[in-house]
């Protein structure tokens, strides 16, 4: 079996870098014998993240747009520059049969480079809208694994192939009971429980929302798994004290598997990755997507599932008012949350790792796919 050699660039954040992981894992269980270079950000997470999974990474020196301090911008053109000069030699020396963008500073240089030197690329879009980079890339690529219909305004329709994002295993193939879940964080069964989790930063808008009804939310029969991030961990904790086991309170939950299997409803952030994983549990869920993302794709991703029944949706500016409301109704309307699961089950996409993989075979032994 020929050697497949491959480079999966991109990260910033754990919505990109565990599905470039997830795609590595596939590949090297599909062809053993693959050859597998991440190229990420200096200083970014996927530096770290990473080797702890057993890949090699290099980091380029590259950063995005800052539109809080457009200073910071006056080097960015360089950087940029240098960047795709450093793609290119990481291109030469390692000569990959096919090059991966998941999204991510370190995806547009390397992606640009590779179609520059008539090598073949993929890229894995995880969102309901395409960011610029992606668009541009887009027209040059030979394949773009999307989640969401209708991407044929953002992607030539040809290339489209509609993968589904890769989603963690531990949770794709999860075989956690509610009651282990429940065991696990030291729940009892005879509650409701609720998932708050704000991303693995948090969300302060979520946060002290629902620091503000804590005691309305919980009720006479509910208890809450509350993911806070570093920035509110301590506040949370304060506020959860007075209410014994019934809120558990973390600052990042590494054994979201456990977590999902938990949970009765969950209240989340709209990232890619996120919805990946919530059709996949199929838990009731409400959106509360963050509103500085690029292109504002959060909400675009959040009412994609809306549009379907699948998922509620609250913006970030009417959190504080309307969480609590929306939150007790959906708890309370059994019928609701039936539809929920059942249309985010219809949704689900368990393998999608392993298809982008057989495409990158595919294209790395010049096959039409």
């Amino acid at each position: 079996m020929q050697q497949l050699k491959v480079i999966i660039a991109g990260g910033g954040t754990g919505g990109h870098i565990f599905p470039a992981v997830a795609i590595g894992h596939a590949l090297k269980k599909m062809q053993p014998n693959t050859e597998l270079l991440f190229v990420g950000a200096k200083g970014k997470m996927e530096m770290e993240k990473v080797p702890l999974e057993g890949f090699k990474i290099i980091g380029l020196d590259i950063a995005g747009f800052n539109r809080s301090n457009m200073l910071k911008n006056i080097l960015l053109p360089f950087k940029l520059l240098k960047s795709i000069w450093d793609a290119r030699k990481i291109i030469k020396d390692f000569k990959p049969d096919v090059v991966v963008g998941v999204g991510g500073y370190a995806s547009f240089p390397m992606l640009n480079a590779a179609q520059r030197m008539g090598i073949a690329t993929l890229i894995q879009e995880q969102n309901s809208f395409a960011g610029k980079s992606n668009k541009i890339l887009g027209q040059r690529a030979e394949a773009v694994c999307v989640a969401y219909e209708q991407m044929e305004q953002f992607f030539p329709k040809e290339k489209i192939k509609i993968t589904g994002n890769p989603v963690r295993n531990v949770i794709a193939n999860s075989t956690c009971t509610k009651e282990e879940g429940l065991a696990f964080f030291g729940f009892g069964k005879e509650r409701k429980t609720l998932l708050i989790v704000g991303g693995s930063l948090g969300a302060k808008s979520i946060n002290e929302a629902v620091d503000q009804f804590l005691s309305k939310i919980i009720g006479e029969d509910r208890q809450i798994l509350w993911q806070t991030g570093k920035p509110y961990f301590k506040q949370a904790k304060k506020s959860a004290a007075t209410f014994g086991d019934k809120v558990k309170v973390f600052d990042f939950i590494k054994e979201m598997d456990k977590a999902y299997a938990a949970a009765d409803i969950v209240i989340s952030r709209a990232g890619a990755l996120a919805i990946a994983e919530l059709c996949i549990v199929a838990k009731p869920v409400i959106f509360v997507p963050y509103p500085f993302a690029a292109e504002d794709h959060q909400t675009s991703n959040a009412m994609a599932l809306v549009k379907k029944d699948a998922a509620l949706m609250i913006r970030d500016e009417d959190v504080a008012s309307d969480l609590c409301a929306v939150l007790l109704r959906l708890v309370d309307n059994k019928e609701q949350q039936e539809k929920m699961t059942k249309e985010l089950k219809a949704l689900a996409i368990s393998n999608a790792d392993e298809q982008i993989a057989q495409y990158l075979i595919d294209l790395a032994n010049n096959k039409t796919i």
